[in-house]
């Protein structure tokens, strides 16, 4: 094999036996992957179901993290909650949901305004001050795992809904399970309700 000269941005080749190689190589990949009994499987749709996610979303975290989703962290924005006095129009499906919730409030809402909001549908949610966008990545890390590490989750298996890039960096900063848009969890796509 030739060394690539300047320019060349290591793609795939496109010498002769890159269709054997590419199908030798998709073929080996799918030995990997585990067949599930059908008991397993049907148990993994059913705890998809009650923590209200898609199958494919519970399905892709649990095999990127091997771990089950055991809560989720929401932001202020998902819950469509912008002032202290406003209701979270979401918060019904909030009551269904079979894992620990917290959540992260953005300025100028408070924690305490959104932790009594949700409780007076029945939901007791620990909440704490959201990380602002300009602080730095150790800081915004400190602020995510904080509220988890108190209800004693593990944070492999927290998953962030929320609405903005920011939001999703909590995510990475905290090294959660991964991210989720709130319009994908609440919206028509959702199963669970």
């Amino acid at each position: 094999m030739s060394r690539a000269k300047i320019g060349h941005n290591n793609g795939p080749t496109m010498e002769a036996g890159f269709a054997f190689r590419k199908h030798a190589w998709t073929k080996a990949r799918a030995a990997l992957l585990p067949t599930l009994p059908i008991e397993i499987l049907r148990t993994r749709v059913k705890r998809a179901q009650a923590l209200g996610l898609p199958y494919q979303t519970y399905a892709s975290v649990r095999a990127s993290t091997g771990r089950d989703v055991v809560g989720f962290l929401f932001s202020n924005n998902a819950l469509r909650m912008l002032r202290d006095t406003q209701p979270s129009p979401r918060a019904y499906a909030l009551v269904q949901i079979e894992a620990t919730c917290t959540a992260l409030v953005h300025r100028p809402l408070s924690p305490e305004a959104l932790r009594d909001s949700l409780a007076s549908h029945g939901l007791l949610i620990a909440t704490a001050r959201a990380p602002h966008f300009a602080q730095g990545w150790s800081d915004i890390r400190a602020a995510v795992q904080a509220p988890l590490r108190a209800a004693q989750l593990p944070l492999d298996g927290v998953l962030v809904i929320g609405d903005t890039t920011h939001e999703r960096d909590w995510s990475m900063a905290a090294r959660l399970a991964g991210f989720l848009p709130s319009d994908r969890y609440f919206g028509a796509e959702h199963t669970g309700r």
